[in-house]
């Protein structure tokens, strides 16, 4: 993989990290100022810390592709990283965005899968390090 697509494929994962990172303050803000109900502002608030987390990890996806996917090899394993804390986001987060604003609903039963995808995201970050502690060796 080029030099150049390496830094275009991280500067989208900065995108996707700074876009997730603005929602989740978004989120806090009207957990804080336009919700009453005690439960709805609770899921709101797990839901924006767990975005704001991993749109962190997002940001640490971009840099490491930036900083050393392509020298050390690892650029599918940081994508699939990435995609897997992206999916989390989506899938975790917006269960509970959903449960608190519309209640119990089939669509929750895939929270569970959101928080799979996270761990299975920092599993994937795990393996990048060990793969570039294996590698690195000067």
């Amino acid at each position: 993989m080029t030099e150049r697509a390496i830094g275009r494929i991280a500067g989208i994962w900065l995108v996707l990290a700074a876009l997730n990172g603005g929602i989740a303050v978004a989120t806090g803000a009207y957990a804080s100022h336009g919700l009453t109900d005690q439960r709805m502002i609770e899921l709101f608030r797990i839901a924006g810390q767990y975005q704001m987390w991993h749109a962190l990890a997002l940001a640490g996806v971009a840099s490491l592709t930036r900083l050393g996917g392509g020298r050390l090899g690892s650029p599918r394993l940081l994508a699939f990283a990435g995609w897997a804390f992206l999916a989390g986001i989506v899938l975790f987060c917006g269960a509970l965005y959903l449960l608190a604003l519309q209640g119990p609903s089939p669509l929750g039963a895939v929270a569970p899968v959101g928080g799979l995808s996270f761990m299975a995201g920092w599993a994937a970050l795990v393996a990048v390090g060990v793969r570039w502690t294996l590698t690195d060796r000067r």
